[in-house]
């Protein structure tokens, strides 16, 4: 299947959702000017970028990479409900990638970012709970 074809698809979808290239990049993390290229076929979304469009437009995968997906224009393509994890990654996403925030936690690998985010999220009580089970769990022989 050209790239046109899969551009066509994906600019039908988003048409259809009421979204715009700007909402669909902001979702996949992506410019808007790199997901129009989507739209063009001037590129090819990689597959993790193909596995989030299907996700986000409630298609399996393989309706976007076979040229017979029509869509309904008498039926209205509700997006998915967001998920509690869709919205913490949401939150998450948008904690760490303000300017400040991108410069100052770039050494911080995901795990430890993913970490620092859920602990700011509790109440001073539950850090002190989980900064003792963390000295307790740093200072026994690790079983894995």
């Amino acid at each position: 299947m050209g790239n046109s074809v899969l551009g066509m698809k994906l600019k039908e979808l988003r048409k259809a959702h009421g979204y715009t290239q700007e909402d669909v990049a902001v979702v996949l993390d992506i410019g808007r000017k790199a997901y129009s290229h989507y739209e063009t076929g001037r590129n090819s979304p990689s597959l993790e970028m193909l596995y989030k469009l299907a996700g986000l437009y409630s298609v399996p995968i393989e309706d976007l990479l076979h040229a017979s997906l029509k869509l309904d224009e008498n039926v209205y393509y509700d997006a998915p409900v967001p998920t509690q994890s869709s919205t913490d990654l949401t939150d998450f996403l948008e904690y760490f990638n303000t300017p400040a925030a991108i410069k100052k936690y770039q050494q911080f690998t995901f795990q430890e970012k993913e970490l620092l985010y859920y602990y700011n999220k509790m109440s001073d009580c539950d850090k002190e709970d989980i900064l003792e089970f963390i000295k307790m769990r740093a200072n026994r022989k690790s079983k894995c």
